[in-house]
């Protein structure tokens, strides 16, 4: 089957699925609410220096201050390169996607300099955002700069030639480090991404033209004006979709935005015309996510319990210090022993979390209770096919073997707010010991069901909406401009009436 790329793009919130044989292996999702920031490019000052903890609280005028840890902090020691190429940039091109962070010298932490050495209160620094505020913990930063374009990163502070470990073809590696090293001004430092194969010399120095000029703006822009004030914005999720995953392997491209479809082939004409015929724009009169079958596996996510073909299941609990996945065998029996039917239900529960935790962007620690096996062969056996299912997600892993109990410790890298935070908020109605939708989110399946409602009909009239008052204020005072667009988008006049009785996740539409 074809791998997609499945964008829905609304004014209020663009969605990005990749279908890799007929299933929704990654979901991006973007509200607009004016705080997409991995990526951003801030000149911050330090507030305040924690010496015992080696890190810095920095104002980059968010809500909260972003922290810097001393492993992120750039200083032009004379041996920087030395200590980084023999730490980390070598193992991380081995062991990582080496797309962006093969450069981020985490092995830095182990440096005799301490953080009170390099930062004071008061100092103007630049940054860019490494991970995005999570829960009550402010944005992650680092000074060691990288600028992903789709054949090459920019790495300002490092002088370093890196290929993706993707690219295995020892000819084309040698082929792209000989083309960097010759055409790359140093010290200033590259790193092949894995769309770059077979790019030739020609497309290759037109990006770094282009990315050099934009460091050089970037760099202008920041010896001018005032601090805690942003000096470079990531693109949009449509286009860093069409950047970091519209590769050789996706078939196609299906967006149901006029705008975003523009802008797509725009941005494809410059950096790869190859690819302008594989863009599509969606017409069809139901929803694009109805449509290619993605709604339903969303709605999959924000459930604890995924069942297995078997019948057996899977039950994922988050925390606020790690996720606990439990392998149960459920209405499976098998049919010799119990052995074998642990053992099948522990091989068919590997694919399945491997699957979720890349769908669902589950980071950070992560055990996995799988039922208990008296055979070492067999816990070995389903140890190797985690790692093997874990192979395709590009998130940094460590997986440990499994222990006596049927333990499975590991982590995933986290850089974004997984699904779960993103779709729910806690519920005020059993004192947060549960979950429910938020009411944006509400808000945005209630649009959705008033398309499909209207999919097809041009004949103008009203739509009125029932819904609890919360979500009623939500639509009136946060998305008014929304439904706006709505309204022009159905030909109809929505009226929104707020019901007491309702439950925060009821609604009713009447048309």
């Amino acid at each position: 089957m074809s791998n997609e790329l499945i964008i829905n793009a609304r004014p209020y919130e663009t969605r990005v699925a990749l279908v890799e044989n007929g299933s929704v292996v990654e979901l991006h999702i973007q509200r607009n609410t004016g705080q997409e920031l991995i990526g951003n490019i801030y000149r911050g000052i330090i507030v305040r220096v924690l010496p015992g903890m080696q890190a810095a609280f920095v104002d980059i005028d968010l809500e909260r201050t972003a922290f810097l840890y001393v492993s992120d902090v750039y200083k032009d020691f004379l041996d920087l390169e030395k200590l980084m190429l023999q730490n980390n940039l070598e193992e991380a091109e081995n062991n990582d996607d080496a797309d962006v962070e093969a450069a981020k010298p985490d092995a830095l932490k182990d440096i005799s300099f301490q953080i009170e050495d390099l930062l004071h209160e008061g100092q103007v620094i630049t940054v860019q955002v490494a991970k995005e505020p999570i829960g009550n913990k402010g944005a992650r930063l680092t000074s060691h700069i990288s600028l992903p374009g789709r054949h090459l990163v920019l790495m300002p502070t490092v002088n370093h030639i890196g290929i993706s470990r993707r690219i295995e073809d020892k000819e084309e590696r040698d082929r792209l480090r000989e083309i960097i090293q010759e055409i790359r001004p140093e010290p200033i430092g590259f790193i092949a991404r894995t769309v770059s194969e077979g790019a030739s010399k020609e497309k290759l120095k037109s990006e770094m033209d282009f990315l050099l000029k934009l460091w050089s703006n970037i760099q202008a822009k920041a010896d001018k004006g005032a601090p805690t004030r942003p000096l470079y914005k990531d693109l949009s999720i449509s286009l860093r979709s069409v950047r970091d995953l519209f590769t050789r392997e996706v078939d196609r491209l299906v967006i149901d935005s006029n705008e975003e479809h523009e802008n797509i082939v725009e941005f494809i004409k410059t950096f790869a015309p190859k690819l302008e015929y594989s863009v599509e724009l969606y017409e069809g009169s139901d929803p694009i996510f109805d449509a290619f079958g993605i709604e339903m596996e969303i709605s999959r996510t924000l459930g604890n319990k995924v069942w297995l073909k078997s019948g057996g299941y899977i039950v994922i609990e988050m925390t606020e210090a790690l996720t606990s996945i439990d392998v149960n065998t459920g209405s499976y029996v098998g049919k010799r022993n119990l052995e074998e039917t642990i053992f099948k239900t522990n091989m068919e529960a590997v694919k399945e979390i491997a699957y979720q935790l890349r769908f669902r962007n589950i980071g950070g620690l992560i055990v996995i209770d799988f039922i208990d096996m008296e055979r070492k062969s067999n816990r070995e056996r389903v140890f190797m096919a985690l790692k093997e299912a874990m192979n395709k997600d590009k998130a940094k892993t460590n997986i440990l073997r499994m222990s006596d109990l049927g333990l499975i410790e590991m982590t995933r890298k986290r850089t974004r707010t997984n699904l779960n935070r993103l779709l729910a908020e806690p519920c005020f109605y059993c004192e947060g010991k549960g979950t429910l939708k938020s009411k944006r989110t509400i808000c945005y399946e209630i649009f959705r069901d008033l398309e499909r409602e209207c999919a097809g009909g041009n004949e103008q009239g009203h739509a009125y909406v029932l819904v609890n008052p919360e979500v009623e204020t939500v639509l009136r005072e946060e998305e008014q401009e929304s439904v706006m667009d709505l309204e022009k988008r159905i030909n109809k006049r929505i009226t929104v009436i707020a019901k007491q009785d309702f439950h925060l996740e009821q609604y009713e539409i009447s048309l």
